[in-house]
């Protein structure tokens, strides 16, 4: 694969307001004019509800794992259609195809990570390591984690993130709130 340079994972946490969700989404539309990217959507209330679940019944670390990997899917599909030009997509091959078409691929991730199976099955493991571990198989230069306004602090990313990020890929973490300098984290020189 190649062609995507930035992969923006767009945090569950913005549905808690969904004005910052919808600048948040203008603004990857504007920087997808200029470099071909691939969003990849957070879990948020959608896992959340898998981890209430967990709670109540007690899930195995296995199940946990893919129904939270769901709660992605489901969030890729409230994205997509608010995005002008936005497709879901689920394999390579259908990103390849949506950026051939000049539209924005929205990742469904449980197919391509059921088939690949290449993570932990375990809470330490959420929707950042995914994107990271997605990044590297599209070839992605750059990742962009956008985050709920005033997101910060030392686990701003899950226990996994670091390990399954490569070190050739500049990651950047966006507040929703400052999300204005997304054009500045895509066009960073890589270290």
């Amino acid at each position: 694969m190649g062609p995507v340079s930035v992969v923006i994972k767009v945090g569950g946490g913005l549905l808690a307001d969904t004005g910052s969700l919808d600048t948040v989404l203008r603004e990857i539309e504007t920087v997808g004019r200029d470099c071909s990217l691939l969003v990849v959507p957070g879990g948020g209330p959608f896992a959340d509800m898998v981890r209430q679940i967990d709670r109540q019944v007690g899930l195995s670390d296995h199940t946990a794992h893919w129904m939270a990997i769901l709660a992605m899917d489901q969030y890729a599909h409230l994205i997509a259609p608010r995005l002008t030009n936005g497709k879901m997509v689920s394999a390579p091959g259908e990103i390849e195809a949506a950026l051939r078409e000049r539209r924005i691929p929205v990742l469904a991730p449980y197919q391509w990570m059921r088939d690949a199976d290449p993570l932990p099955h375990s809470w330490d493991v959420t929707s950042d390591s995914i994107s990271a571990w997605v990044a590297s198989q599209v070839g992605a230069a750059r990742l962009v984690l956008v985050k709920p306004p005033g997101a910060g602090g030392p686990t701003i990313v899950d226990a996994c993130f670091n390990s399954v990020l490569p070190r050739h890929i500049k990651a950047t973490i966006v507040p929703a709130d400052r999300i204005v300098e997304l054009p500045k984290a895509i066009a960073a020189p890589a270290i």
